[in-house]
């Protein structure tokens, strides 16, 4: 029986849940572009309409891509929680929209829920919400995460250190480096995108970081965004691994075409904890949040891989993927793919709240790279906008890039001052254990050598 909704004399009808999702989603190029958008406005609206009445239920019943020819789906539904999604059960999409705002969603009821929400619920109510409902919603999320650091506690967020370099050069990522952490950037991890994708690069930049952070004792994390199988080889070469880096997605096919699986994925997971790299906490237990992940809209979609279903659903399946392995960090590379899957501020501003609300409504320690190509219509304001609303919705983390501008991967991004302007507009601090470190001698020696980055090396 198809879903449907009347609009005057018009009886819109939609055939699956598949079509009723997109069609209620709203515009975005990406769509558009697959040709699963909503023809009209009139039609969007009748779309949501129809998805706010069907039941939560309804959504363990009827996969948008199917059980048996997709990993990621058999991953969803296998591991759904029927205890922790009892409370919501007899809901509807449009009720559990108007739950999440009231004052009955706590903290502590949100958290309870989350193993019982699978992604495509988490996407359909995002789709009824404006940004303020997005924004409000996710803020009274927090999700934890340790190694050397603790992210995503309230009041805190923090900032990941990319010193990205074209050539890979030493000297240039080291120069990067020394002017994010002087800028109070790094406590969400170190993490650099090579230039090269072989063992002895990823080798090599490990070793970079691991010395200049045991050298100044600085409690950050340090990660290589190399390929997971490139990563795998090096930590078993004996560089110093602390995260491990693979971009995800929301189906099978989608995932495959990055050179992973969900086997892979879990392999890497064991493989990074054996090491017990993290920092003792004060129960005892070792950090062992060992994964990062990295998510966009329209990936499924530049693959060849999206079955269909409209991109920010898919986005939401790729967070049921993360979070299987319990991961330190997560962000959604919002404007990274282009103006083909989100043309302009608008729809990236639209994108990046959608995505970190879905994030930790399911559980997920969510960041964001607010950031833009610079053939989108979308300009720095834009960021600004966004990075400010991120900052009130209780983002766990953005991205500290040298002027904001990535000269590697050749996109705009958020700057290490841009970090301290949401940080001081909105009273947020670093990750405890780094704003200790920014207050104590292993920074003040590290000021001590801002004039020289080659003695970084030394």
């Amino acid at each position: 029986m198809p879903f449907t909704h009347t609009i005057g004399s018009l009886r819109y009808a939609f055939a699956s849940l598949r079509e009723l999702l997109a069609k209620a989603t709203p515009l975005r190029s990406g769509d558009v572009l697959a040709g699963v958008a909503a023809a009209s406005a009139e039609e969007r609206v009748a779309a949501q309409y129809a998805l706010a009445d069907v039941p939560l239920a309804h959504f363990l019943t009827e996969a948008v891509v199917p059980y048996e020819d997709d990993e990621v789906t058999r991953l969803i539904l296998d591991r759904h929680d029927a205890e922790a999604f009892a409370p919501v059960r007899s809901m509807t999409v449009g009720e559990l929209r108007d739950w999440l705002l009231s004052d009955e969603a706590t903290p502590e009821r949100l958290a309870a829920l989350a193993a019982g929400l699978t992604p495509e619920m988490a996407a359909a109510v995002s789709k009824l919400m404006r940004l303020q409902d997005l924004i409000l919603a996710a803020a009274k999320i927090r999700v934890v995460t340790r190694f050397r650091t603790t992210v995503g506690l309230p009041g805190r967020m923090s900032a990941r250190l990319q010193p990205n370099h074209p050539t890979d050069d030493a000297a240039g990522i080291a120069a990067s480096m020394l002017d994010g952490l002087l800028l109070g950037s790094g406590d969400a991890v170190i993490g650099i995108n090579p230039a090269g994708d072989s063992v002895a690069t990823t080798a090599g930049l490990l070793r970079l970081v691991d010395a200049v952070r045991t050298r100044f004792q600085i409690p950050t994390q340090s990660c290589v965004l190399a390929h997971l199988t490139t990563q795998m080889a090096a930590l078993e070469a004996g560089a110093p691994m602390d995260l491990l880096f693979q971009s995800i997605a929301g189906t099978e096919a989608a995932n495959r075409s990055f050179g992973v699986n969900l086997s892979l994925l879990g392999e890497a997971n064991d493989a990074g904890r054996s090491l017990n790299r993290g920092a003792v906490c004060a129960d005892g237990t070792v950090g062992r949040n060992v994964m990062y992940f990295e998510t966009g809209q329209g990936s499924a979609l530049s693959a060849g891989a999206h079955h269909g279903v409209d991109q920010q659903t898919l986005e939401a399946r790729a967070y049921g993927v993360a979070r299987a392995f319990d991961p330190m960090l997560v962000n959604t590379v919002v404007g990274f793919i282009g103006p083909e899957y989100l043309f302009d501020g608008k729809q990236i501003t639209r994108a990046g709240l959608e995505d970190h609300f879905c994030g930790k409504l399911l559980g997920l320690p969510m960041g964001c790279d607010v950031c833009y190509t610079n053939h989108a219509e979308a300009d720095q304001d834009d960021m600004d906008a966004l990075l400010t609303l991120l900052g009130a919705a209780g983002v766990n983390y953005i991205m500290g890039v040298p002027g904001a501008d990535d000269v590697m991967l050749n996109y705009q991004s958020t700057s290490f001052h841009d970090a301290l302007y949401v940080r001081r507009v909105l009273g947020l601090r670093p990750a405890p254990e780094f704003e200790a470190w920014l207050q104590g001698d292993g920074f003040a020696r590290l000021a001590l050598e801002a004039r020289s980055p080659e003695r970084l090396l030394a």
